[in-house]
């Protein structure tokens, strides 16, 4: 098969994750898969995309995202396959547009949260959603949770929408090695957050968490970039934390990180399905996360929730988990095994029997 893949750009998130991690095992399977780009902008995962071989179309270098020429640039590339898969708002809607209007190919989206902000619009006419969706042969969702709320949200809707649980190489993070150099001789007992610094996650509350521990015990590490990284360092700084707090940017050895760490922790408005959860639950050390929709399913019986936006209960969480070393031990090993059940292999071969069916 000639599969496409369609998203805004390669700056680092879970969707754009999800395509550097799923086109080179697709392509193992004897697929031409390609990707295009509204915005080509380089980054580490266009990095590692060319370095899959596949091709890479990229419609401009901007992000305004909803310029309508982009409807045509991506109907020239999209009319050559035999599926196009989007990713994200613009590319779910211009691909339909481009479908309804110019060509007719089999149309696939991925739903990457339980939510998002044209949802909560009271203006917003849920019924160009429910024409958008209607004009995909496929709707998958990354998580159970995601799958009911679309499915709430748009009522009526022609389109099948299943569920296909995002994945990680579970084994690749279990057999990394942590790097004590990273500690730079500390002996602290370190927490670490790995998330696009974006408005949907909650470095705020992990902060405010870490200023009711004791600093000469614990560490805080915050991996990730985005929009929001000044405005949360700034956070930091009027705490008087930001000498205390390490910011760590993108990463490409986010596995040893994860090793060198102590607990992991994902702090969160919203989630679909968190590939830094499975990641964290991967290298197997505790989890702790935001008890909302999207990351409950995940957590729930293997790490552990602490209510949305609540720091001292978060607090409290981080200094058992420090104290009390059998309980350590014993989420620690819950979360690993929860993690082998969402190893990228399924994932891989949820989305290869979804194309299938649409031949």
């Amino acid at each position: 098969m000639k599969i496409l893949q369609v998203i805004t750009s390669m700056h680092i998130g879970g969707a754009e994750k999800l395509i550097v991690d799923i086109v080179p095992l697709l392509k193992q399977r004897g697929h031409t898969v390609d990707v295009c780009l509204f915005n080509g902008t380089n980054t580490q995962f266009l990095e590692r995309l060319r370095e899959s071989g596949c091709k890479i179309y990229c419609l401009s270098m901007d992000e305004r995202y909803y310029n309508p020429v982009k409807i045509f640039k991506l109907w020239r590339v999209m009319r050559h396959y035999d599926v196009v898969h989007t990713h994200l708002t613009s590319p779910q809607l211009f691909a339909a547009i481009a479908s309804k209007m110019f060509c007719s190919v089999k149309l696939v989206t991925t739903e990457h949260n339980t939510s998002n902000n044209r949802r909560d619009w009271k203006w917003f006419p849920t019924c160009m959603d429910r024409w958008m969706y209607n004009q995909y042969r496929r709707v998958i969702c990354i998580s159970k949770q995601a799958e009911v709320n679309l499915k709430e949200y748009l009522g009526s809707c022609r389109t099948e929408i299943e569920t296909i649980f995002n994945g990680v190489d579970v084994d690749s993070f279990r057999n990394a090695k942590d790097n004590p150099t990273l500690r730079n001789g500390s002996e602290k007992f370190v927490i670490t957050m790995v998330a696009a610094f974006r408005a949907q996650k909650d470095q705020e509350t992990l902060i405010k968490a870490y200023s009711l521990l004791d600093s000469s015990k614990y560490e805080l590490w915050l991996v990730g970039d985005g929009e929001r990284k000044q405005i949360v360092e700034e956070f930091a700084r009027k705490l008087g934390l930001s000498d205390k707090i390490r910011f760590f940017g993108n990463r490409k050895d986010v596995a040893q990180i994860l090793h060198t760490s102590d607990v992991i922790v994902m702090s969160t408005h919203f989630e679909g399905l968190s590939l830094s959860n499975i990641e964290g639950m991967s290298v197997g050390k505790p989890f702790i996360a935001s008890d909302v929709d999207g990351i409950r399913e995940m957590t729930m019986n293997s790490g552990i929730l602490f209510p949305h936006e609540d720091e001292k209960a978060l607090a409290s969480l981080i200094e058992r988990l420090h104290d009390d070393y059998d309980l350590y031990k014993k989420v620690a090993e819950s979360c690993y095994q929860k993690a082998k059940q969402f190893d990228i292999s399924k994932m891989v071969d949820g989305y290869e029997e979804v194309y299938k069916s649409l031949m």
